[in-house]
């Protein structure tokens, strides 16, 4: 059996799916968990701190996490693992065939936060992705120069129609850490703050819930042996 390797963009996300995943803190330069054949990492925004992982052998290198709704039809807590990721340069990564994953579709990884509903369906227009995250064309990329397969495996945490707003991405440092000030600013200066946050919290609770479940199939997973 091979391991898996699942890169995460945020700190919370990760020790989320640890906890799912009856996984352990281990000591590295990036926040890590791991437990038989998986293992986690936290690699930040946009895959910022990625030059940091390390994969072990022959690994299985999964972008993991939430994404945003592009396509209509696709309701919180979804999985979302596509065939190909089209990168903010127009660059297509193709993802791995494993067993455990069924593969469809496309994902768009982008520079920035897509804030709001009428962003995201200018996106869908343009593009015809099913989601959207900002790390995936990253990870991808970093496996294919190691000569490792990679896959995306990735839960709805917003419908289409809404976003993130600017103020609630702001919470997010770049390394994936919260900054819990940024969070007390945000709900003071806007009203909706507060039920935004909670509804993104909700969102992406049951998106790393579903991503769980595939990482926990896919390790298991007979052609993985």
């Amino acid at each position: 059996m091979r391991p898996v390797l699942a890169l995460l963009a945020l700190e919370t996300e990760a020790r989320a799916l640890a906890r799912h995943l009856e996984l352990s803190a281990v000591p590295g330069t990036l926040p890590r968990w791991s437990g038989g054949l998986l293992h986690l990492a936290c690699v930040g925004l946009r895959a910022s701190r990625l030059s940091a992982a390390a994969a072990p052998g022959g690994a299985l290198v999964v972008s993991a996490g939430v994404c945003g709704a592009l396509a209509p039809q696709l309701e919180v807590g979804a999985l979302v693992v596509p065939e190909v990721v089209l990168g903010p340069d127009g660059t297509r990564h193709a993802t791995a065939d494993v067993p455990g994953l069924l593969r469809r579709g496309a994902l768009a990884t982008v520079d920035d936060v897509v804030g709001d509903g009428r962003a995201k369906t200018r996106l869908w227009l343009d593009t015809g992705a099913l989601a959207v995250d900002m790390e995936s064309a990253a990870v991808l990329a970093w496996a294919a120069a190691r000569g490792l397969s990679a896959a995306v495996v990735r839960g709805v945490a917003d419908t289409a129609a809404r976003g993130v707003p600017a103020d609630l991405a702001a919470v997010v440092a770049a390394d994936g850490r919260l900054r819990p000030m940024r969070a007390v600013a945000a709900a003071l200066a806007r009203p909706g703050a507060v039920a935004d946050a909670l509804a993104l919290r909700r969102g992406t609770a049951a998106a790393l819930r579903t991503v769980a479940a595939a990482l926990g199939r896919l390790v298991r997973a007979p052609g993985e042996r």
